[in-house]
């Protein structure tokens, strides 16, 4: 079954950017977009006694200018809207369970000036059940480069990869993936390997373990270009500052799907909040 690209508003200049690169995404994907708007929490200075169906209308009103907007930037895309009387948070957490993707804008409507990313895109990146997007206010007027992708290796860590081959593979564009490592080598808390490796032996492997961790991905998506990265470097800073000059940064979620304690780990978030092009974090098998 082939699931809509959902993208959440809030009527803010971040969500209508996200609602472009939404429609774009869904072109790509050839499905069908679902535009999503949750009202209750939305603070507008009403009569007493009148906040629920102005916020309503409010809502019903962000959601017809989207629809518009969304058409007129891909004619023909198919295009249904939803009013949710739900947080936002738990409206988009309830959706990603219907989905393959969700779009968010990255600044939202708190009016915390100082945040580089909404409460809201931060908490549901962090626990969606399928990967999201957020997307920065001049993100999609980008074209220059391909897609980032961030290797680490870890188990359960394939459907980061494969998001990013497919990613550039719609887009025709190409792939760097980079992998970026400290040494020395940590065994444990306070705790390093001896010196036993010298470091260009360690640079070495870590090559070797990058190209292997690709070979499926270039195997499947031989129109691909692929160019791998492994250096000795802070994964988040390295990531930041390559995403200048590509149009999508790909980076995965650790810890369980569900629990209390599932977050995005410090690289991730440095990305999402820093990253000068949307961020696809993928929640890790």
């Amino acid at each position: 079954m082939r699931y809509p690209v959902i993208v959440g508003i809030d009527g803010t200049d971040a969500s209508h950017d996200a609602v472009d690169w939404a429609s774009d995404e869904a072109v790509l994907r050839n499905v069908p977009l679902h535009i999503l708007h949750a009202w209750l929490g939305e603070t507008l200075n009403a009569p007493a006694g009148q906040e629920t169906r102005l916020t309503r209308d409010a809502g019903e009103e962000a959601l017809g200018a989207a629809r518009e907007q969304a058409g007129l930037h891909r004619p023909g895309l198919a295009v249904t809207t939803q009013l949710a009387d739900d947080y936002a948070r738990d409206a988009l957490l309830a959706v990603s369970e219907e989905t393959d993707l969700l779009v968010l804008g990255a600044r939202g409507s708190g009016g915390f000036s100082r945040l580089l990313v909404g409460s809201t895109s931060l908490y549901v990146s962090s626990h969606a059940l399928c990967p999201v997007v957020v997307v920065h206010s001049a993100d999609v007027r980008s074209t220059a480069g391909g897609v980032l992708v961030g290797v680490d290796g870890e188990i359960g860590s394939d459907g980061v990869l494969t998001f990013a081959f497919e990613a550039a593979s719609r887009r025709r564009l190409p792939l760097q993936a980079v992998h970026a490592w400290s040494y020395p080598l940590v065994s444990g808390p306070g705790h390093a390997f001896p010196a036993v490796y010298e470091e260009e032996h360690v640079a070495a492997e870590r090559e070797r373990l990058l190209v292997e961790a690709l070979a499926a991905g270039r195997q499947q998506f031989p129109d691909v270009e692929v160019t791998e990265v492994a250096v000795r470097s802070d994964a988040a800073r390295l990531l930041v500052t390559l995403s200048e000059a590509h149009q999508l940064v790909v980076v995965g979620r650790h810890g369980a799907v569900r629990g209390p304690m599932r977050r995005l780990g410090s690289v991730s978030q440095a990305v999402v909040q820093h990253a000068h092009c949307p961020v696809a974090v993928v929640p890790l098998g």
